[in-house]
């Protein structure tokens, strides 16, 4: 698939300077630029590349000035990264496209209403009573159960299980072998020692324009809805459990996993590894550093958190400073120890 850089440049609200006739068909590094390939430049670290790279476009910054000769055609725009991106997005979007029609073998339930220029793959499974928008892509070996609803222009990659009564929103991705709709982890301790399972009776609602990875779980509600907010990301291998909000634009970052009932605010950062314990409520704007153990709600907004428990960024690194110097300070006791037992000594002599 190819463009030229007029459309490009069309498309991203961009300035040419240089051959707008140029064809582009990929996208390089700037470091690794072949001729056919567009690159960005939006770090100035990376700039000695541009005048050396072998890309046939580079999407630069407005304010950005040349110290030397470029053979590149440059396209001016407000931000190169965001505008990139952009690209990468139209580019991944007309490539997704191409598939439509239904691959066999494959199954659709009763009752279900498939909308236009769907892509059905081999070995799909679609129970029944289930509503699928135009131009959804349901990839091989994917299960949807019956009375699931998935909006316009949202992506299920292949392996995908989505159970009973999920609501997917438009134009949502779902990767690979991620399972959507699962029963809570819902026991009920017994006199004796066994444990009773709890009937879990609810859905799970992902809103527009949410991703997530490959291999997540998301259970559903005990009752009511597991919600997970318009333009949440969540990660690879991130474990939702059941009645869980996560807020509009929250990001939770790979192998972190959070407990049942607890609601996350909008827009909050949550990297890897981090634990969240059930019934808690994390404010808006909340960033949770890596490998962090949160055991209390957060209510205040905008703060910075890391460590186990988790507490203020600033107090944390404060704190791991003071462990390095542990060993020192082991040592000056045990001398300042034998320096006072000399001392006793004396007094008694």
């Amino acid at each position: 698939m190819k463009f030229t850089v007029s459309e490009i440049a069309q498309m991203l609200d961009g300035t040419i300077v240089g051959d707008e006739k140029v064809a582009i068909d990929s996208a390089a590094k700037i470091e690794e630029g072949r001729p056919g390939c567009i690159s960005f430049l939006a770090n100035s670290k990376y700039e000695p590349y541009i005048y050396t790279t072998q890309s046939s476009a580079v999407i630069v910054n407005k304010d950005f000035t040349p110290k030397k000769d470029i053979s590149a055609t440059l396209i001016y725009v407000e931000n190169a990264y965001t505008a990139f991106t952009i690209l990468l997005e139209e580019y991944q979007k007309r490539l997704a496209n191409v598939k439509r029609g239904v691959e066999q073998p494959s199954f659709l339930g009763e009752g279900g209403q498939i909308g236009e220029d769907v892509y059905r793959g081999a070995f799909s499974y679609i129970g029944k009573n289930c509503e699928i928008g135009n131009r959804v892509k349901i990839y091989p070996q994917t299960y949807i159960g019956d009375n699931v609803t998935i909006g316009d222009d949202s992506t299920i990659h292949p392996g995908v299980r989505i159970y009973d009564n999920t609501v997917i929103g438009q134009n949502c991705t779902i990767f690979a072998n991620t399972v959507i709709g699962s029963d809570g982890f819902g026991f009920a301790p017994q006199k004796d020692g066994s444990y009773k399972t709890i009937p879990q009776l609810g859905n799970v609602v992902l809103e527009d324009n949410v991703s997530v990875g490959a291999n997540a779980a998301i259970d559903c509600a005990t009752m009511g809805s597991t919600i997970i907010r318009k333009g949440a990301k969540i990660d690879n291998l991130v474990q939702i459990a059941h009645n869980v909000e996560v807020g509009i634009n929250t990001v939770i970052a790979a192998q972190s996993g959070v407990s049942g009932s607890s609601q996350i605010g909008e827009q909050c950062v949550i990297a890897g590894q981090v634990g969240i314990s059930g019934h808690l409520t994390v404010a808006n704007n909340t960033k949770i550093g890596a490998q962090s153990g949160l055991g209390k709600s957060i209510k205040k907004e905008g703060l910075s958190l890391s460590g186990s428990p988790a507490r203020d960024l600033t107090e944390h690194l404060r704190a791991m400073a003071q462990m390095r110097r542990l060993p020192e300070i082991e040592t000056r006791l045990k001398e300042l120890e034998s320096k006072q037992q000399a001392s006793v000594i004396d007094e008694r002599d």
